[in-house]
């Protein structure tokens, strides 16, 4: 029998109904879920009453989680789109996980334009190499 590191610590469940199931990382749903996704959904486990249900509004929400609106409608709808949790405008439910983790579809970038118009990285280079010509000018 393995005995808990801090037997006088040992996690109790106190009429919260937050829980995470063991597939959430074993499956991989962890995995296909960006930082801003997890830290949502993360939240919202962790606030639902027992049908999995939460009332917190998308200000309140970007509020405690330090989102942006932006970051917030990318995490929630990418959550909705990999079938983790509903959203009826109002109320969030998060859902039994699927039998399997819905994957993005990534497209390769592979044209100068799409590098220019969708990687992060070499839009980021981009904004730099412009400031430093207007600061030269």
């Amino acid at each position: 029998m393995i005995c808990p590191l801090r037997p006088d610590r040992v996690r109790k469940i106190c009429g919260t109904f937050a829980f995470i199931e063991h597939r959430f990382v074993q499956d991989g749903f962890w995995s296909d879920v960006d930082c801003h996704g997890l830290l949502l959904y993360l939240f919202l486990v962790m606030v639902a009453d027992r049908y999995g249900l939460s009332y917190y509004s998308y200000d309140k929400i970007c509020t405690l989680l330090r989102l942006t609106l932006d970051d917030y409608i990318l995490a929630r709808n990418s959550l909705i789109d990999k079938d983790l949790i509903a959203f009826d405008g109002r109320l969030f439910q998060v859902l039994s996980l699927p039998s399997e983790p819905k994957r993005t579809k990534v497209e390769l970038l592979s044209r100068r334009e799409q590098m220019e118009r969708e990687d992060p990285a070499t839009i980021h280079q981009l904004i730099e190499k412009s400031f430093k010509r207007h600061s030269t000018v």
